[in-house]
């Protein structure tokens, strides 16, 4: 009797359980995406590390085949035709408030950091200009701690901190000269490239457009704002050779519509802090031009330097988004 009234209990008190006992919830949202893989990440980046490392050659490119003394018509040359040739390509134009977005961040990329860009190229050696161009890291770090409320790590700021100085020695030549208008105009367009970057994080891409309409968009708004003003102070030449047009089809083409597009893909799919790492390859690309096509020799303190501009840029690399 007793064993029969401990079962009927039993029996009782597990029915009761499982009619009673709350279920657990069940998820109905999707399931949080994995962080990519190392090799993953790695692969992105190396791709996107083709745009700054294209623009490395800038300088020589200037330096070598350009008209001497007109850095607003480079530029103009560089962005409007290469942006024009992505639109009727792609036949999208902006919608809503990606018109000033797009005016902006064209602004940003190109209409002001351009004219800044090759101002700078012409006063300076390539590798002066460059030294410049390495507190990116630590610019974008700043940006994005007010504009995405992302705070860097210490990670990232002693990475930043070896990339400058990496860099300085890697572009340490007695014979480098320094003109100060040459490296402002480079102090401020690498600030306007840091803030382009944090922005185009924040406000990504619009639904199903393109990197190339969205580089399309970009090149032609800073295009038409250079323009006009160079031909206004600048003029054309009296003629251009075949040297001149060669540097601006490579620098439009390549350094430019392919290079920005890769450079935003990374963007895109890299934190902000990384992808600002990878611009350190720009003067690794520029020193070793200078020593390939200008009989440019490097000393051992800029052996040291490339070595720690390299660290760097393992170093800022992040899988967090």
């Amino acid at each position: 009797m007793i064993v029969s009234r401990i079962n009927i209990a039993e029996r009782t008190s597990s029915t009761q359980g499982d009619a009673g006992a709350p279920k657990p919830p069940v998820s109905t949202s999707a399931p949080a995406p994995r962080s990519p893989s190392t090799k993953a990440v790695a692969g992105i980046a190396a791709v996107a590390a083709i745009g700054p490392a294209t623009w490395g050659t800038t300088y020589v490119t200037t330096t070598e085949l350009l008209p001497p003394d007109r850095p607003l018509l480079a530029a103009a040359l560089r962005a409007l035709p290469a942006g024009l040739i992505l639109l009727a390509l792609t036949r999208r134009l902006p919608r809503g408030d990606w018109w000033w977005k797009a005016a902006v961040l064209g602004v940003l990329n190109f209409g002001a950091f351009f004219p800044l860009l090759f101002f700078g190229a012409y006063r300076l050696p390539g590798g002066v200009a460059s030294t410049v161009s390495a507190v990116m890291p630590l610019l974008v770090a700043g940006f994005g701690a007010g504009v995405l409320k992302v705070r860097p790590t210490r990670r990232t700021l002693a990475a930043g901190l070896v990339g400058v100085v990496g860099v300085g020695l890697l572009v340490l030549r007695g014979s480098a000269a320094v003109d100060a208008a040459g490296i402002a105009a480079m102090l401020a367009a690498t600030t306007l490239m840091a803030l382009a970057v944090v922005l185009s994080k924040r406000w990504g891409r619009p639904e199903g457009v393109s990197l190339l309409t969205l580089t399309g968009w970009q090149l032609t708004a800073g295009g038409l704002v250079l323009a006009p003003i160079a031909l206004t102070a600048e003029g054309l030449p009296d003629h251009f050779t075949g040297a001149n047009l060669a540097g601006y089809a490579y620098l439009g083409i390549v350094g430019t519509a392919i290079a920005y597009a890769l450079w935003f893909r990374g963007i895109e799919r890299l934190p902000a802090s990384s992808v600002s790492f990878l611009g350190l390859t720009n003067p690794v690309v520029a020193t070793l031009a200078g020593l390939l096509l200008l009989g440019q020799t490097m000393t051992p303190w800029q052996l040291g330097g490339l070595a720690l501009v390299l660290t760097s840029v393992v170093l800022g690399q992040s899988r967090r988004a």
